[in-house]
């Protein structure tokens, strides 16, 4: 039976830890110029509703890489906009290629694709979840020296996708993590329940203030995200405070460092000061999209930890 990665809730915190470590090897083994090539003969499919340049260059280099092959699936080149069902697509597609990466707005969509696979689905991201982002920060964050079942991160702004996983993933290892956003655009209310159930060091605030106090990593992510547009205006307006910017990072721990997950609009979410500056690591983390994920191809369709 195909394992699937939907959400970061779909490991447990030993193979969370062994896909980090597995992560940061395959660096090592990439930057030495080793040659490694488990996925040999293998086709990936990446269907994309949503445009990426990030999760799309990352996954199909790395497929490359590891010595597979990948297709590139636009709605326009598929029957789905057609109206095929999601579930007979889903059986046809799993019969041609070894795995499918999906990129989606509604996670509905993913949740039916891998009811009708054979092989494993990867969510690159939907409007819910966004889980191989935020495990590859967390191999950022290792590789920076912390341990990540115990440091403490304010994540600032939209309780969007990139905040639900960030709420699993404390869920899962323990680390403190304070969401600070406006009353009106808290994250989703059943993830938060649960993680915080599970670990009562996470918290909510409408403060970003009072989040950033102390905190070792400041997150932020757009005010508005792909299929918001229209909501940009009241958006701004609303997320006007909670701009991390340096004022803000004064109240953060000295050695804080900066993360976002990109693409940024400079001077809304993030000022240029920040984002350029010697606190932010948000380069390193999209350099290390690459490197997470290949440790996940290998181990949802080899069953190996590389």
């Amino acid at each position: 039976m195909a394992r699937h990665f939907l959400t970061v809730s779909d490991l447990n915190i030993c193979e969370v830890l062994a896909l980090i470590d597995s992560g940061l090897r395959l660096k090592k083994r990439f930057e030495a110029g080793i040659s490694y090539y488990p996925l040999f003969g293998d086709v990936i499919a990446l269907i994309f509703e949503k445009p990426s340049t990030r999760t799309r260059v990352s996954f199909e280099a790395g497929i490359a890489q590891l010595g597979g092959s990948s297709l590139y699936l636009s709605p326009d080149q598929l029957q789905l906009k057609r109206g095929e069902p999601i579930k007979d697509t889903a059986r046809v597609i799993s019969r041609y290629v070894d795995a499918v990466i999906i990129r989606t707005y509604g996670h509905e969509v993913l949740s039916e694709f891998a009811r009708n696979s054979s092989v494993p689905i990867i969510n690159g991201l939907s409007d819910l979840h966004h889980p191989c982002q935020i495990l590859s920060d967390l191999l950022t964050l290792k590789e920076r020296g912390f341990d990540v079942e115990d440091f403490v991160i304010a994540y600032i702004g939209d309780g969007n996708n990139v905040c639900n996983s960030w709420l699993e993933a404390a869920k899962i290892l323990g680390f403190e993590l304070r969401v600070a956003t406006p009353e009106n655009y808290k994250p989703n209310i059943s993830i938060f329940k649960l993680a915080s159930v599970r670990n009562p060091r996470i918290k909510w605030t409408s403060n970003p203030q009072k989040a950033v106090k102390g905190a070792q990593i400041v997150y932020t992510d757009v005010w508005a995200s792909m299929g918001q547009e229209a909501e940009t205006r009241k958006r701004k307006q609303a997320f006007k405070p909670y701009q991390v910017n340096e004022e803000l990072l004064r109240l953060a721990d000295k050695n804080a460092l900066v993360m976002h997950c990109l693409p940024a609009h400079r001077g809304e979410e993030i000022t240029d000061e920040v984002i350029e500056g010697e606190k932010s690591i948000v380069f390193d983390q999209a350099e290390n999209r690459l490197h997470f994920q290949k440790a996940l191809l290998v181990y949802l369709m080899k069953g190996v930890v590389a």
